[in-house]
């Protein structure tokens, strides 16, 4: 279906690769939640800050066919999956909530202007004051382009960090990063010390913007930012990256915790997983007590 899902089928059946990332092993736990893990793929989670609804991408066991779902805790358990109210025709996945829940970004291959996309592109929607979602808003040219685009992060300095495989970069898809003018204007540029002539496809700038997990060939990489900009990618360790199909990752509020996905296979497929880095907190965050089993 896409360069992401060609990836996940040859990672699966490839040799797990395992290097230091300067973190102190800790603990990667399973997250199954009931009502939320099922045997479908579950990845990409979002937690909405205001109300602390959780959005996720649910497709099917070969990671095909991805729709944003929406589960609401009622106190006792997290309620069905729904669509949320902004879903549309097509393929969509990878939310992310700005920090202060006004606004959400995904991509989506639904028509726009009345003509259908042939790739994913980045959307974003915002809340009004009510607390409803409006009408999407697909970003314009350069951000987007003729090429698929994925996985829009904003970072805490402005720059809005995504993959793409279109021309221009260091190999197949790499990280990109896009910033918006006072006037309006986008400039979009490559962030060349993340990639390599291989795949990076999901970039996750920290909450304090001091480092960056990368989904590339093999799992999640981390980057470091300092006076000359971003560090060469570094593999996370073999808690993290067990079979190379490690994706979606999650910052916790506090960026001591991580959130991600990974292919158990069958009989369960996409899981999600929970990596305390820097020590336990109480993330993510609970609802009742029945987990899924």
């Amino acid at each position: 279906m896409c360069a992401r899902h060609s990836l996940l089928l040859l990672l699966m059946v490839a040799a797990p690769v395992a290097a230091a990332s300067g973190h102190s092993p800790a603990a990667v736990q399973p997250w199954t939640p009931a009502g939320v893990s099922s045997g479908l793929f579950e990845s990409h989670p979002a937690f909405d800050p205001v109300n602390g609804d959780l959005y996720f991408v649910r497709s099917s066991k070969s990671f095909s066919g991805w729709r944003i779902l929406v589960s609401h805790c009622d106190g006792k358990a997290w309620t069905a999956p729904v669509p949320p109210s902004f879903a549309g025709a097509g393929l969509e996945a990878d939310p992310w909530f700005t920090p202060d829940g006004r606004r959400l970004y995904f991509i989506s291959s639904r028509a726009n202007a009345g003509m259908h996309s042939k790739d994913l592109d980045i959307w974003r929607v915002d809340r009004s004051a009510d607390g409803r979602w409006g009408t999407p808003v697909r970003l314009p040219a350069p951000v987007n382009s003729d090429q698929a685009e994925w996985f829009p992060r904003a970072a805490p300095d402005g720059w809005l960090y995504f993959g793409s495989n279109r021309a221009g970069g260091a190999g197949k898809n790499d990280i990109w990063r896009a910033r918006e003018s006072e006037s309006g204007q986008w400039m979009v540029e490559n962030v060349k010390a993340v990639n390599t002539a291989g795949d990076e496809y999901e970039p996750l700038p920290s909450p304090d913007g001091k480092r960056m997990i990368v989904m590339a060939d093999g799992g999640l990489y981390e980057s470091r930012l300092g006076p000359a900009g971003w560090s060469a990618r570094v593999k996370l360790g073999p808690q993290v990256n067990v079979n190379g199909t490690e994706i979606g990752a999650l910052f916790s509020p506090s960026g001591k915790s991580l959130l991600f996905a990974r292919d158990t296979g069958e009989p369960k497929s996409g899981e999600f997983f929970v990596w305390h880095a820097d020590g336990h907190e109480s993330w993510p965050p609970s609802c009742g007590t029945a987990t899924h089993k």
